[in-house]
């Protein structure tokens, strides 16, 4: 589904309503609209708070940001000939693409390790994109601010550091390295708004 129209489910989403939004196997994506907020988010807009959850078989949880990028990382150490097609079609979802035309060429490829269906891991991190852009209300050093989560999706793909090190940097806040985002980040001095497709792997 292109961002577009999935940003309006999740915008027309109604209280207490868990909507399941993609299925492969025993993997399925919901998302859910809470009408009470915990009491540790302060000055937050109730109507565009919304929750992930993945379901897993029996399991049925709320997954975080690493997910995606540790299966990517699992991804391309497998198959490191696959990184800029990976790059580019997470790069793509980030622009508003549709998911599942992106990684279309991707699913048949055999990658020895992940985490989950790529089709789910596709459309995860497109809900991630939709949950930072919708629901984020503080002031961000990236412009747009979802380029700080994509900034790590890029570098957990391009950076074979060790994923423990790549994870704490992710656990302890850090941004991402500047060459992942710098010229797309209308806040730095060398955004560049004709930079080419995957200009951070040149």
């Amino acid at each position: 589904m292109l961002y577009k129209d999935m940003f309006q489910i999740v915008k027309e989403l109604e209280f207490d309503k868990e909507v399941n939004i993609y299925q492969v196997g025993d993997n399925e994506l919901s998302i859910l609209r809470p009408s009470k907020l915990s009491s540790r988010f302060k000055n937050y807009d109730r109507d565009k708070n919304f929750q992930i959850y993945l379901r897993e078989g029996q399991k049925h949880f709320r997954p975080n940001h690493l997910r995606v990028m540790i299966d990517l990382n699992l991804r391309v150490r497998s198959r490191p000939d696959l990184k800029r097609e990976l790059c580019s079609c997470f790069d793509n979802i980030f622009y508003g693409k549709n998911p599942d035309e992106e990684i279309k060429n991707l699913l048949q490829e055999d990658f020895e390790h992940y985490l989950n269906p790529l089709r789910i891991i596709a459309n995860l991190s497109q809900l991630f994109i939709i949950e930072q852009d919708y629901c984020y209300n503080k002031e961000s050093n990236f412009d747009p601010p979802t380029l700080f989560y994509q900034g790590w999706v890029r570098e957990f793909i391009d950076n074979m550091e060790e994923i423990d090190n790549l994870c704490m940097s992710v656990c302890s806040f850090r941004p991402p390295r500047v060459r992942y985002t710098c010229k797309e980040n209308k806040k730095h001095n060398k955004y560049d708004p004709e930079a080419e497709p995957l200009w951070y792997l040149e």
